[in-house]
Order: structure tokens, then sequence, then C-alpha cells
């Protein structure tokens, strides 16, 4: 066990490079809002989208180990490329030396459970960075439940910029994404199913749904994390009895307080308060 950390109940610790976990956040809060919940962004150091494997898994554990400190016994990176380029890494080789009974649980693999069931075409279509599509997570995670089901990737780089700068709602914006959906399509014309592998990627879904023709299904994984996040809790009493429950969040930031919480906003439309903390 790393030292000073405390085994006394702790808050729920949510981790993403920048805002889009916020989106996780959000969904989680509606079925489970009895929960205390810390957030953490790693805003000074985002997007983790196009940053090499071993990075994003430094700067993954980094964050990981921030929220232990704070107390949690388990964190969600409700971030895909975390998810896509250090989640395994961290359950393997990290969590034994830090604390064998502290979890680090990830977005990918419940957006994957979902897909059986939802697509009869069994075609399906990945949209996410440059990182979560390379990684080939979303494929491989796929292809272990459903090896029946064809998957094509789409990176779309400009999409997370086009959020954190309150760009969703610009005409610009019907470009870039316009381009990706007839690019993905054009990949696989029988794609009947469209996961959003990038937490950002909601905010953009009046947008995305105006380019795509009907009867195309687009996943928002929120809703999946969090329904799995309960299910996890149900299936892990020992666990469940180690998050304290007094429907507290708090929220860190790694970069300016002010431009966080400004953007923040548009993801829970609602004031929030936020610290700054350092992770290095």
């Amino acid at each position: 066990m790393k030292e000073g950390l405390s085994q006394m109940p702790g808050p729920i610790g949510i981790f993403d490079s920048g805002y889009g976990g916020l989106t996780i956040l959000k969904e989680i809060k509606k079925i489970l809002p009895e929960y205390n919940y810390i957030y953490l962004g790693d805003n000074a150091r985002a997007p983790y989208g196009t940053r090499s494997f071993e990075v994003v898994y430094e700067f993954t554990r980094e964050a990981v180990n921030k929220l232990f400190e704070m107390g949690c016994h388990l964190v969600i990176l409700a971030c895909n490329t975390a998810s896509a380029k250090a989640l395994r890494t961290i359950q393997i080789n990290d969590l034994p030396q830090i604390d064998s009974e502290r979890r680090v649980l990830g977005v990918i693999r419940p957006t994957v459970e979902c897909i059986g069931k939802i697509t009869e075409s069994r075609h399906v279509g990945v949209l996410g960075t440059t990182g979560t599509i390379k990684s080939q997570s979303y494929p491989l995670e796929i292809n272990k439940l459903f090896p029946d089901i064809t998957v094509s990737g789409e990176a779309c780089p400009m999409w997370v910029p086009l959020v954190e700068y309150n760009e969703a709602n610009s005409i610009g914006a019907d470009y870039f994404i316009e381009k990706h959906l007839d690019n993905l399509r054009y990949k696989d014309h029988l794609i009947d199913t469209i996961i959003l592998g990038c937490t950002h990627y909601p905010l953009l879904l009046p947008k995305i749904n105006r380019y795509l023709p009907d009867g195309v299904k687009v996943i928002s994984q929120g809703e999946y994390v969090a329904e799995s996040l309960k299910n996890y809790l149900l299936r892990h009493p020992e666990m469940d009895a180690k998050c304290t429950k007094e429907g507290k969040q708090l929220f860190y930031t790694t970069e300016a307080e002010e431009k966080f919480s400004e953007s923040a906003s548009l993801f829970l439309n609602q004031p929030i308060s936020v610290q700054r903390i350092s992770l290095e």
C-alpha cells in the first residue's frame, strides 16, 4: 500500500484530460445522486488524444495517484484516450503496488457491452480522437464480445477543440462534422450504429444527427457508463461501503479556475466552484 493513503471512506473520483468527462459525471449523478464525487480535469496538459501511449500513461497515473491521495477508493477514467492507453497498465502494474483494494475503471468496456443489442446490421462505426482510434481499443473490445460485428473507426482531431472553445454551434463546426461522418460512412455504408468514442462529442449531437441518415443510431457513453457503475457498486458492496454518500461534489483543474468554471458550465448547465492543483 502506498504510504499515506487513508482507508477511511471517500468520494468517487472522476478523471478526464479536460472537460469531456463532465458529460459522464452528469449522467452518473442522475442515477447515483447520493454519492460524493471529485472531478479532476488535467486541462493544462490537454488534449491527450495526440500524445504517445507512454505520456498518456504517465499523466493518467499521476492523476489517479492524486485522486487516491484525496481519499478516493474508486476512480473512473472518464476519458477514452486514458482508458485506451493507460487503464490496463494501471490495473495490472500499479494498483497491486499502490493498494490492491482500490479500483480504476474505464469508459470503453461499458460502452461496448451494449452494442450487441443495438446494431441490427452488425456494422458499427466509432468516432474518436486520433489516440483512441489508433489504439484499436474499440474494435478489440467489441470483437471479444461480438466477433460477428464489423467495426470502422474515424479520427476527428478537430472535434474536441470545437467543443472546448465553445464553437460547437458555429457554422464552421458543420464542415468538420459533415466531413468525418462522410468519411466514416464511405468506409462502410452498412453502419447502422455509431459510438461517440470521446466524452466531448455529446455536445455536438445536434449537428451530428443533422448529417446522418434516418435509422443510424448514435451511442453517447454517459448513460451506459453510469448504469455500469451502478451495477458495479451493487455487485461489490465492499467498495460501495468505501464510498461516502452526502451528495457532494468537488472540482479540480490543472489550469486556471476561471476558464474551467466558464467551460464547465456548458457541460453541466450550472455554475461550479473549482480549485487549481498541480499533478507534477
